[in-house]
């Protein structure tokens, strides 16, 4: 394989990996090390990215239990794409973005305040950082 080709897989893979830290580990548990997710579930498709030796071991090091969407259930991916819908509506297509610092900046901004101050119907009217609290609990 080609240099560009070897480049081409680790930015693939890095790229896939990326959200699984920085979100679900990174801000939710404070680090990133060995177990340090137990309980946790990741939501995927059956995308061979996902499907990746690779991308399994790590989830499975960071005690990410993994949970793919079923075939035929869209349901799955209605939650996050009423967030992408939220997002758009309320935040990126409001913003004339300069440079991608400042996208990264208002929109980090943006779901921080999503998390922390948003009551919604099908979380009992909590918060998304409230009911992931609670949710914590109950499974620990």
């Amino acid at each position: 394989m080609s240099s560009a080709g070897t480049l081409r897989r680790r930015a693939t893979a890095g790229r896939r990996w990326k959200p699984v830290r920085q979100c679900s580990v990174r801000a939710h548990k404070g680090g990133f090390d060995k177990a340090i997710a137990l309980g946790l579930g990741l939501r995927h498709d059956w995308g061979s990215q996902y499907r990746a030796r690779q991308f399994q071991a790590e989830i499975k090091w960071l005690g990410i239990r993994s949970t793919p969407a079923y075939v035929g259930e869209p349901e799955c991916n209605g939650v996050a794409e009423r967030f992408i819908r939220t997002l758009k509506e309320e935040c990126i297509y409001l913003h004339d973005f300069e440079t991608l610092e400042e996208a990264r900046e208002v929109i980090g901004a943006f779901i921080k305040r999503y998390n922390n101050s948003w009551l919604l119907q099908r979380h009992g009217y909590m918060t998304p950082a409230r009911a992931r609290e609670k949710l914590s609990r109950r499974a620990a």
